[in-house]
């Protein structure tokens, strides 16, 4: 694999650690600036929120750059906004500081994978990209223990002052080894006039991606971009689901002690790591078919949960098993969307965001279900529910590209 993915893979890291650190260190921002706590919870839902928009709205507005320059741009974004976290004076500043790191978040995924897939031979793109991705699930094991324990030995700021240094770090490392063609269209021909650009064979290329707003609007006439759109919100939801509740279901359902959530949640990043991976692996042999299987893996696990979540052998096992199913799929989505999208970054984009979505409407759906007083494991099954829909969705779009329509081709790769 190239060292530009190795960079790429820094960024997802920072990035990663800017979005989960926080969760370890609200009682001392909140202490520190002297507000509530659900004031000081706006840092986390606020990031969430302009992920969301920044996704669509910067990858719109670059469409007509280059992609490592646009990279750059994002990088430099992202260490402006840990910056000012670091530097606060008071919270209004903090919350500015949150809200553009934020930005570059899905921006920065959706266009680093096109640059990911483009650095490699066609038939290794989703590991490319699951490369990639691998910064984002290392950032979930380390994130909050992470923020928690600089926190606690050198202060909340010095977190983000890290934070802000593996920036730096990243921007130097893309600036360096991607190549400035990265992105760009293969030529079909089985030459390569650029020196160390991975050649393909015979006909094969990947797609010319649209480089006006206008041009990558055209992608979202294919119905398969809105079928994988539609697959991704979902698998999300069913997860985060089951795990925006999941401390609780340990605590109150398992019977581990409060203190056991923290290396439990670790599990789950590392199942979060594996799944990356194989999901990968899988995708690049018969991707459609390990969407289906890896969806239907979540679902099932998912309901497993449930009924053994008072097993806490079982949790322990399950939580695993739910991080590896539940991220399996991310690296075909990916280029499954860019794919029909004709590599559309404005595509690649609203896949991160549809995956936003799908996090705020599994945690809610959760969280109407123990409101409603269904218990702890209620969560659990409304995850499964929801991953059920996305596995339905995804096998109608499986089914539906074996005699797709004109709109619907994929190029070929």
């Amino acid at each position: 694999m190239p060292s530009g993915l190795v960079a790429l893979a820094l960024g997802g890291f920072g990035i990663g650690l800017t979005e989960f650190l926080i969760a370890g260190l609200l009682p001392q921002v909140a202490s520190g600036f002297a507000v509530s706590e659900a004031a000081a919870g706006w840092l986390i839902s606020g990031y969430a929120l302009s992920v969301a928009v920044g996704a669509i709205a910067l990858t719109a507005a670059t469409a007509r750059l280059p992609r490592k320059q646009v990279l750059l741009g994002l990088v430099a974004l992202f260490v402006v906004g840990n910056l000012l976290s670091a530097i606060a004076p008071n919270y209004p500043v903090m919350l500015l500081g949150r809200i553009v790191a934020a930005l570059c978040h899905g921006s920065f995924f959706g266009i680093g994978s096109l640059v990911a897939r483009s650095l490699v031979a066609p038939e290794k793109k989703s590991q490319a990209v699951a490369i990639m991705f691998a910064g984002l699930t290392v950032a979930n094991v380390l994130g909050v223990p992470f923020g928690a324990l600089v926190g606690e030995r050198w202060g909340w700021r010095a977190a983000f002052w890290a934070v802000t240094a593996i920036g730096v770090l990243a921007l130097a490392g893309i600036a360096a080894l991607v190549p400035a063609w990265a992105g760009r269209v293969r030529p079909a021909t089985g030459t390569d006039p650029v020196p160390g650009r991975p050649a393909t064979g015979p006909g094969e290329s990947d797609p010319a991606p649209p480089s006006g707003l206008r041009a990558q609007l055209r992608a979202f006439r294919s119905w398969q971009v809105w079928l994988t759109l539609t697959a991704t919100a979902l698998s999300y939801g069913g997860m985060f689901g089951a795990f925006s509740y999941i401390a609780y279901t340990f605590t109150e359902v398992s019977g581990f002690a409060p203190a056991d959530v923290a290396w439990l949640l670790m599990v789950y990043g590392v199942g979060l790591v594996v799944g990356n991976l194989v999901g990968g692996r899988a995708a690049d042999r018969d991707r459609d078919r390990a969407l289906v299987l890896a969806l239907s893996g979540l679902t099932l696990t998912l309901a497993l949960f449930g009924l053994l979540a008072g097993s806490a052998t079982a949790s322990v096992v399950l939580v695993f098993v739910m991080g590896v199913t539940g991220f399996a799929s991310v690296p075909g989505m990916i280029t499954r969307v860019t794919d029909y999208a004709h590599g559309a970054a404005l595509a690649a984009s609203a896949n991160v965001s549809a995956s936003n979505v799908g996090n705020a409407l599994g945690a809610w759906l959760g969280g109407l279900a123990i409101t409603a007083g269904l218990g702890y494991t209620s969560p659990l099954y409304v995850g499964a529910g929801i991953a059920l829909l996305s596995t339905v969705v995804m096998v109608i779009a499986a089914r539906r590209a074996r005699t797709p329509r004109v709109a619907d081709r994929a190029p070929t790769s």
